[in-house]
């Protein structure tokens, strides 16, 4: 199923059964989000993004940076970061998702795609890291791009225009039951923020 030219409807569950997903469409102005978008790429610490694969360390051309409310300790692709402290421009978005959303957020994982050629693979976010069940508040800046989801068990697929400035929730046991993924999309010659707030539990 593909919703791409439906009118975003914050209260409404994208998904048949198995979790929660809201799309709110664009909770950011043009103007508003190209002067995030800027302030990000220049202000961000980026740097390639980490795998350990079949014993191999891998650099992907992606970029990423953690960033969080303490020095949390977070592993995902057996690779383990420790948060930076929230930069102001960070900590004005992360108010403006947690008053949109009614949820609270301790961290932030930022993606940079550099163009359509970059993307993401099929995956899950349930690292032991990360709050169980906990919400998943994905805003984007820059080229818009489609995200997709698939249930596990069924394989029943959901595509969504992720556009300039909108903002994505997935929540309850979503992370348990589907997957998701950013598909390469060869024609998209700009570049992509993404920014994934989320909850870490374990300690320091």
């Amino acid at each position: 199923m593909e919703l791409f030219d439906t009118t975003p409807d914050p209260s409404m569950n994208l998904l048949p059964a198995d979790g929660i997903v809201n799309y709110y469409g664009k909770i950011l102005e043009d103007g508003q989000a190209g002067h995030y978008f800027r302030e990000l790429l220049s202000s961000v610490a980026w740097q390639h993004d980490e795998a350990i694969i079949f014993g191999k360390r891998i650099l992907t051309r992606r970029e990423v940076a953690w960033y969080g409310s303490e020095p949390y300790a977070y592993t995902y692709s057996r690779v383990t970061r420790h948060a930076l402290p929230w930069t102001p421009v960070l900590l004005e978005l992360k108010e403006k998702v947690e008053s949109l959303t009614g949820e609270t957020f301790n961290s932030c994982l930022l993606n940079l795609y550099h163009n359509g050629e970059e993307g993401m693979a099929w995956h899950s976010d349930e690292e032991t890291d990360l709050k169980k069940h906990g919400a998943i508040a994905s805003l984007s800046l820059g080229a818009a791009r489609k995200f997709y989801l698939k249930h596990r068990q069924t394989q029943e697929k959901i595509a969504i225009l992720l556009e300039h400035g909108s903002l994505l929730v997935m929540k309850g046991t979503t992370q348990t039951h589907w997957l998701h993924r950013l598909p390469p999309a060869r024609r998209i010659t700009e570049p992509r923020i993404n920014l994934t707030f989320r909850t870490i539990v374990t300690n320091i």
